[in-house]
Protein backbone atom coordinates (compact mmCIF):
# COMPACT_ATOMS: atom_id res chain seq x y z
CA UNK A 1 0.00 0.00 0.00
CA UNK A 2 1.49 3.54 -0.86
CA UNK A 3 1.08 5.67 2.52
CA UNK A 4 -0.21 9.19 1.68
CA UNK A 5 -0.31 12.05 3.38
CA UNK A 6 -2.54 15.24 2.45
CA UNK A 7 -1.27 18.84 3.26
CA UNK A 8 -4.11 20.74 3.23
CA UNK A 9 -7.53 19.63 3.55
CA UNK A 10 -10.06 22.34 1.84
CA UNK A 11 -11.72 22.46 -1.14
CA UNK A 12 -9.14 20.30 -3.21
CA UNK A 13 -7.61 18.45 -0.26
CA UNK A 14 -10.64 16.95 0.70
CA UNK A 15 -11.75 15.71 -2.43
CA UNK A 16 -8.09 13.86 -2.90
CA UNK A 17 -7.93 12.36 0.70
CA UNK A 18 -11.43 10.86 -0.37
CA UNK A 19 -10.02 9.70 -4.24
CA UNK A 20 -7.04 8.42 -2.54
CA UNK A 21 -9.14 6.38 0.13
CA UNK A 22 -11.00 4.58 -2.73
CA UNK A 23 -8.27 3.17 -4.23
CA UNK A 24 -7.59 -0.23 -3.50
CA UNK A 25 -3.49 0.37 -3.21
CA UNK A 26 -3.40 3.30 -1.19
CA UNK A 27 -3.93 4.44 2.15
CA UNK A 28 -4.86 8.18 3.17
CA UNK A 29 -2.25 8.43 7.03
CA UNK A 30 -3.12 11.75 7.55
CA UNK A 31 -4.18 14.91 6.55
CA UNK A 32 -3.13 18.23 7.87
CA UNK A 33 -5.19 21.87 8.38
CA UNK A 34 -4.00 24.91 10.22
CA UNK A 35 -7.33 25.35 12.08
CA UNK A 36 -10.11 23.41 13.71
CA UNK A 37 -13.07 24.29 11.38
CA UNK A 38 -15.72 22.05 9.82
CA UNK A 39 -13.92 20.61 7.45
CA UNK A 40 -11.37 19.30 10.01
CA UNK A 41 -14.33 17.96 12.40
CA UNK A 42 -15.71 16.27 8.63
CA UNK A 43 -11.81 14.76 8.14
CA UNK A 44 -12.20 13.13 11.82
CA UNK A 45 -15.51 11.60 11.15
CA UNK A 46 -14.10 10.09 7.66
CA UNK A 47 -11.79 8.40 10.06
CA UNK A 48 -8.64 10.50 8.37
CA UNK A 49 -6.05 11.02 11.44
CA UNK A 50 -5.89 14.64 12.39
CA UNK A 51 -1.72 16.98 12.54
CA UNK A 52 -1.73 20.04 12.90
CA UNK A 53 -0.32 22.23 10.05
CA UNK A 54 0.89 24.79 12.32
CA UNK A 55 2.00 23.33 15.15
CA UNK A 56 1.23 25.97 18.02
CA UNK A 57 -1.99 25.77 16.92
CA UNK A 58 -2.31 21.89 18.42
CA UNK A 59 -4.18 23.52 21.66
CA UNK A 60 -6.57 24.93 19.24
CA UNK A 61 -7.87 21.53 18.10
CA UNK A 62 -7.95 20.15 21.42
CA UNK A 63 -10.25 22.83 23.02
CA UNK A 64 -12.54 22.19 19.46
CA UNK A 65 -12.67 18.51 20.71
CA UNK A 66 -10.59 17.10 17.83
CA UNK A 67 -7.87 14.99 18.21
CA UNK A 68 -4.71 15.50 17.08
CA UNK A 69 -2.02 12.64 16.16
CA UNK A 70 0.61 15.30 15.68
CA UNK A 71 2.78 17.87 14.17
CA UNK A 72 2.49 18.16 10.42
CA UNK A 73 6.19 16.86 9.99
CA UNK A 74 5.29 13.43 11.42
CA UNK A 75 3.18 13.08 9.10
CA UNK A 76 5.36 13.82 6.22
CA UNK A 77 8.18 11.05 7.67
CA UNK A 78 5.63 8.53 7.85
CA UNK A 79 4.20 9.21 4.81
CA UNK A 80 6.17 7.74 1.12
CA UNK A 81 4.30 10.68 -0.47
CA UNK A 82 2.87 13.83 0.16
CA UNK A 83 -0.14 15.54 -2.19
CA UNK A 84 0.27 19.13 -1.16
CA UNK A 85 -3.25 20.72 -1.43
CA UNK A 86 -2.55 24.18 0.54
CA UNK A 87 -3.29 27.48 -1.10
CA UNK A 88 -1.11 29.12 -3.84
CA UNK A 89 2.10 30.18 -3.15
CA UNK A 90 1.96 27.92 0.80
CA UNK A 91 2.89 24.68 -1.38
CA UNK A 92 6.38 26.06 -2.48
CA UNK A 93 6.83 27.46 0.82
CA UNK A 94 6.64 23.76 2.01
CA UNK A 95 8.83 22.21 -0.37
CA UNK A 96 11.75 22.60 2.03
CA UNK A 97 9.91 20.76 4.96
CA UNK A 98 9.38 17.34 2.52
CA UNK A 99 12.73 18.13 0.89
CA UNK A 100 14.18 17.50 4.59
CA UNK A 101 12.52 14.48 4.86
CA UNK A 102 13.30 13.04 1.45
CA UNK A 103 9.52 12.74 0.91
CA UNK A 104 8.16 12.90 -2.61
CA UNK A 105 5.51 15.11 -3.01
CA UNK A 106 2.74 16.60 -5.54
CA UNK A 107 1.72 20.18 -5.88
CA UNK A 108 -1.28 21.91 -7.23
CA UNK A 109 -1.34 24.30 -10.52
CA UNK A 110 -1.98 27.04 -8.41
CA UNK A 111 1.99 26.71 -7.61
CA UNK A 112 4.61 28.10 -9.80
CA UNK A 113 5.89 25.60 -12.57
CA UNK A 114 9.16 25.59 -11.34
CA UNK A 115 8.32 24.14 -8.33
CA UNK A 116 8.43 20.41 -9.49
CA UNK A 117 10.77 18.71 -11.85
CA UNK A 118 7.13 18.17 -14.21
CA UNK A 119 4.20 19.14 -14.66
CA UNK A 120 1.43 16.62 -15.10
CA UNK A 121 -1.57 15.72 -16.70
CA UNK A 122 -2.20 11.80 -16.97
CA UNK A 123 -3.63 11.38 -20.21
CA UNK A 124 -0.41 13.49 -21.91
CA UNK A 125 2.22 12.95 -19.99
CA UNK A 126 1.97 10.32 -17.21
CA UNK A 127 5.52 8.58 -18.14
CA UNK A 128 7.44 11.88 -17.31
CA UNK A 129 6.53 11.84 -14.00
CA UNK A 130 7.43 7.92 -13.18
CA UNK A 131 10.30 8.28 -10.50
CA UNK A 132 10.22 11.75 -10.23
CA UNK A 133 10.53 13.82 -6.40
CA UNK A 134 8.64 16.85 -7.05
CA UNK A 135 5.48 17.03 -9.34
CA UNK A 136 3.00 19.89 -9.91
CA UNK A 137 -0.15 18.51 -11.34
CA UNK A 138 -1.45 21.23 -13.60
CA UNK A 139 -4.61 23.21 -12.71
CA UNK A 140 -7.86 22.78 -13.60
CA UNK A 141 -8.29 24.76 -16.60
CA UNK A 142 -4.99 23.23 -18.08
CA UNK A 143 -6.38 19.89 -17.19
CA UNK A 144 -9.10 20.34 -18.95
CA UNK A 145 -7.46 21.67 -22.20
CA UNK A 146 -4.84 19.14 -21.63
CA UNK A 147 -7.46 16.28 -21.79
CA UNK A 148 -8.60 17.48 -25.20
CA UNK A 149 -5.72 18.36 -26.87
CA UNK A 150 -4.08 14.77 -26.33
CA UNK A 151 -6.36 12.40 -28.37
CA UNK A 152 -7.03 15.45 -30.95
CA UNK A 153 -3.01 15.98 -31.33
CA UNK A 154 -2.75 11.95 -31.48
CA UNK A 155 -5.16 11.58 -33.78
CA UNK A 156 -5.07 14.18 -36.41
CA UNK A 157 -2.27 16.12 -35.45
CA UNK A 158 -2.95 19.72 -33.99
CA UNK A 159 -1.15 23.28 -35.90
CA UNK A 160 -2.88 26.02 -33.67
CA UNK A 161 -5.08 26.29 -30.39
CA UNK A 162 -7.46 29.40 -29.43
CA UNK A 163 -9.05 29.03 -26.43
CA UNK A 164 -11.24 31.47 -24.72
CA UNK A 165 -12.21 30.71 -20.63
CA UNK A 166 -15.02 32.02 -19.27
CA UNK A 167 -13.80 31.64 -15.95
CA UNK A 168 -15.93 31.34 -12.59
CA UNK A 169 -15.23 34.47 -10.10
CA UNK A 170 -14.85 31.82 -7.15
CA UNK A 171 -15.88 28.89 -5.59
CA UNK A 172 -18.85 28.19 -3.53
CA UNK A 173 -16.92 29.11 -0.35
CA UNK A 174 -15.46 31.96 -1.48
CA UNK A 175 -17.30 34.76 -0.61
CA UNK A 176 -14.75 37.82 -0.52
CA UNK A 177 -14.25 36.76 -4.58
CA UNK A 178 -15.86 38.48 -7.55
CA UNK A 179 -16.61 40.25 -9.34
CA UNK A 180 -20.31 40.37 -8.08
CA UNK A 181 -21.97 42.02 -11.06
CA UNK A 182 -19.54 42.39 -14.06
CA UNK A 183 -17.96 41.18 -16.76
CA UNK A 184 -13.75 41.06 -16.49
CA UNK A 185 -11.28 40.28 -18.88
CA UNK A 186 -8.56 38.58 -16.89
CA UNK A 187 -6.10 39.21 -17.43
CA UNK A 188 -6.27 42.03 -19.80
CA UNK A 189 -3.26 41.20 -21.64
CA UNK A 190 -3.05 38.74 -24.28
CA UNK A 191 -2.34 35.50 -23.78
CA UNK A 192 -3.79 34.56 -20.60
CA UNK A 193 -1.40 32.51 -18.24
CA UNK A 194 -3.60 29.29 -19.26
CA UNK A 195 -1.61 29.11 -22.82
CA UNK A 196 2.15 29.15 -21.56
CA UNK A 197 0.99 26.61 -18.68
CA UNK A 198 -0.52 24.27 -21.61
CA UNK A 199 3.07 24.95 -23.03
CA UNK A 200 4.38 22.65 -19.83
CA UNK A 201 2.85 19.58 -20.62
CA UNK A 202 3.40 20.39 -24.56
CA UNK A 203 6.23 22.42 -25.29
CA UNK A 204 6.31 22.20 -28.89
CA UNK A 205 2.43 23.54 -28.96
CA UNK A 206 0.76 26.26 -30.76
CA UNK A 207 -1.54 27.79 -28.66
CA UNK A 208 -3.35 31.41 -27.53
CA UNK A 209 -5.77 31.63 -25.01
CA UNK A 210 -7.80 34.76 -23.54
CA UNK A 211 -9.30 34.52 -19.96
CA UNK A 212 -12.89 36.25 -18.85
CA UNK A 213 -14.36 36.26 -15.16
CA UNK A 214 -18.00 36.26 -14.55
CA UNK A 215 -20.20 36.39 -11.49
CA UNK A 216 -20.58 32.78 -11.35
CA UNK A 217 -19.23 29.93 -8.96
CA UNK A 218 -20.49 26.51 -10.59
CA UNK A 219 -17.72 26.14 -13.33
CA UNK A 220 -15.33 27.62 -15.96
CA UNK A 221 -16.38 26.95 -19.65
CA UNK A 222 -14.16 27.09 -22.83
CA UNK A 223 -15.04 28.09 -25.98
CA UNK A 224 -12.41 26.26 -28.38
CA UNK A 225 -11.39 26.57 -31.69
CA UNK A 226 -8.64 23.96 -32.79
CA UNK A 227 -6.97 23.89 -36.39
CA UNK A 228 -6.04 20.32 -36.92
CA UNK A 229 -3.44 18.90 -39.75
CA UNK A 230 -5.83 16.95 -40.97
CA UNK A 231 -9.38 17.36 -42.34
CA UNK A 232 -11.94 15.61 -40.23
CA UNK A 233 -15.54 15.15 -39.57
CA UNK A 234 -17.50 16.32 -36.90
CA UNK A 235 -19.11 12.94 -36.39
CA UNK A 236 -15.36 11.20 -36.08
CA UNK A 237 -14.21 13.54 -33.60
CA UNK A 238 -17.39 13.53 -31.67
CA UNK A 239 -16.41 9.52 -31.69
CA UNK A 240 -12.79 9.77 -30.90
CA UNK A 241 -13.98 12.43 -27.19
CA UNK A 242 -16.49 9.80 -26.86
CA UNK A 243 -14.07 7.27 -26.35
CA UNK A 244 -11.69 9.20 -23.80
CA UNK A 245 -13.02 8.32 -20.00
CA UNK A 246 -12.66 11.59 -18.66
CA UNK A 247 -14.03 13.46 -21.25
CA UNK A 248 -17.99 13.61 -21.62
CA UNK A 249 -20.05 14.11 -24.31
CA UNK A 250 -23.00 16.02 -23.25
CA UNK A 251 -25.85 13.96 -25.54
CA UNK A 252 -28.43 16.96 -26.81
CA UNK A 253 -31.62 15.10 -25.25
CA UNK A 254 -30.60 15.51 -21.89
CA UNK A 255 -31.87 19.37 -22.02
CA UNK A 256 -28.60 20.35 -20.01
CA UNK A 257 -27.93 23.67 -22.12
CA UNK A 258 -25.78 25.30 -19.05
CA UNK A 259 -23.31 24.85 -15.85
CA UNK A 260 -26.25 25.03 -13.71
CA UNK A 261 -28.30 22.26 -15.33
CA UNK A 262 -24.93 19.71 -15.31
CA UNK A 263 -24.42 20.67 -11.41
CA UNK A 264 -27.69 19.92 -10.70
CA UNK A 265 -27.15 16.76 -13.27
CA UNK A 266 -24.23 15.66 -11.06
CA UNK A 267 -26.05 16.57 -8.37
CA UNK A 268 -29.15 13.88 -8.98
CA UNK A 269 -26.74 11.40 -10.26
CA UNK A 270 -25.72 10.94 -6.38
CA UNK A 271 -22.10 12.56 -6.98
CA UNK A 272 -20.24 13.31 -3.97
CA UNK A 273 -20.15 16.97 -3.31
CA UNK A 274 -22.11 17.06 -6.76
CA UNK A 275 -18.73 16.64 -8.43
CA UNK A 276 -17.51 16.51 -12.32
CA UNK A 277 -14.39 14.71 -12.79
CA UNK A 278 -14.51 14.43 -16.44
CA UNK A 279 -14.78 17.20 -19.29
CA UNK A 280 -18.01 18.15 -20.05
CA UNK A 281 -18.15 18.71 -23.94
CA UNK A 282 -21.63 19.93 -25.41
CA UNK A 283 -22.01 17.12 -28.06
CA UNK A 284 -24.43 19.37 -30.17
CA UNK A 285 -21.39 22.38 -30.03
CA UNK A 286 -19.04 20.39 -32.19
CA UNK A 287 -18.29 21.61 -35.56
CA UNK A 288 -16.11 21.23 -38.02
CA UNK A 289 -15.15 23.58 -41.27
CA UNK A 290 -12.27 22.20 -43.20
CA UNK A 291 -9.29 21.78 -40.85
CA UNK A 292 -11.05 24.20 -38.20
CA UNK A 293 -12.81 21.96 -35.04
CA UNK A 294 -15.07 23.85 -32.97
CA UNK A 295 -16.70 23.48 -29.38
CA UNK A 296 -17.67 24.43 -25.90
CA UNK A 297 -16.61 22.69 -23.18
CA UNK A 298 -17.20 22.92 -18.83
CA UNK A 299 -14.77 22.36 -16.30
CA UNK A 300 -15.70 21.72 -12.92
CA UNK A 301 -12.67 23.73 -11.15
CA UNK A 302 -13.71 22.02 -7.84
CA UNK A 303 -12.76 18.79 -9.16
CA UNK A 304 -11.43 17.51 -12.71
CA UNK A 305 -7.64 17.65 -11.58
CA UNK A 306 -8.80 14.70 -8.63
CA UNK A 307 -7.98 11.96 -11.13
CA UNK A 308 -5.17 13.72 -12.14
CA UNK A 309 -3.46 13.48 -8.43
CA UNK A 310 -4.17 10.07 -8.05
CA UNK A 311 -2.14 9.11 -11.15
CA UNK A 312 0.55 11.26 -10.05
CA UNK A 313 0.89 9.23 -7.24
CA UNK A 314 1.57 5.75 -8.61
CA UNK A 315 3.53 7.97 -11.72
CA UNK A 316 6.15 8.97 -9.02
CA UNK A 317 5.85 5.73 -7.06
CA UNK A 318 6.55 3.65 -10.30
CA UNK A 319 3.95 1.52 -8.99
CA UNK A 320 2.00 0.60 -12.40
CA UNK A 321 2.42 2.00 -15.52
CA UNK A 322 -0.26 4.81 -17.36
CA UNK A 323 -2.79 2.61 -18.24
CA UNK A 324 -3.73 0.17 -15.59
CA UNK A 325 -3.47 3.99 -13.36
CA UNK A 326 -5.97 5.73 -14.94
CA UNK A 327 -8.89 2.54 -15.76
CA UNK A 328 -7.94 1.90 -11.62
CA UNK A 329 -8.29 5.36 -10.83
CA UNK A 330 -11.49 5.73 -12.73
CA UNK A 331 -13.45 2.58 -11.74
CA UNK A 332 -12.64 3.05 -7.97
CA UNK A 333 -13.14 6.75 -7.76
CA UNK A 334 -16.10 6.39 -10.49
CA UNK A 335 -15.37 8.41 -12.89
CA UNK A 336 -17.12 8.05 -16.89
CA UNK A 337 -21.18 9.30 -17.44
CA UNK A 338 -21.41 6.47 -19.67
CA UNK A 339 -22.18 4.12 -17.26
CA UNK A 340 -23.07 4.65 -13.08
CA UNK A 341 -22.57 8.17 -12.96
CA UNK A 342 -22.75 7.70 -9.05
CA UNK A 343 -19.41 7.62 -8.32
CA UNK A 344 -16.89 5.50 -5.94
CA UNK A 345 -17.85 2.35 -7.84
CA UNK A 346 -18.81 -0.74 -5.89
CA UNK A 347 -15.73 -2.56 -5.38
CA UNK A 348 -15.97 -5.72 -6.55
CA UNK A 349 -17.25 -4.88 -9.57
CA UNK A 350 -14.27 -2.09 -9.93
CA UNK A 351 -12.01 -4.96 -9.67
CA UNK A 352 -13.20 -6.91 -12.31
CA UNK A 353 -13.88 -3.91 -14.79
CA UNK A 354 -10.18 -3.01 -14.02
CA UNK A 355 -8.75 -6.67 -15.11
CA UNK A 356 -11.03 -6.23 -18.09
CA UNK A 357 -10.08 -3.32 -19.51
CA UNK A 358 -6.27 -3.80 -18.58
CA UNK A 359 -6.37 -7.04 -20.54
CA UNK A 360 -8.43 -5.55 -23.46
CA UNK A 361 -5.58 -2.60 -23.20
Amino acid sequence: MIRVGVNGYGTIGKRVADAVDAQPDMEVIGVAKTQPNFEAHTAVKRGYPMYAAIPERMPLFSEAGIDVEGAVDEMVADADIVVDCTPSGIGAENKALYESHDTPAIFQGGEDADVGEVSFNARANYDDARGVDYVRTVSCNTTGLSRIIAPLREEYGVEKVRATLVRRGGDPGQNSRGPINDILPNPISIPSHHGPDVNTIFPDLAIDTLGLKVPATLMHVHSLNVTLEDDVTAAHVRQLLESESRVYVIPEGLGIDGAGKLKDFALDAGRPRGDLWENCVWGESIAVEGRDLYLFQAIHQESDVIPENVDAIRAMTESVDQAESMVTTDDYLGVGITGDPSGFSNEDEAEAVTETEIADD
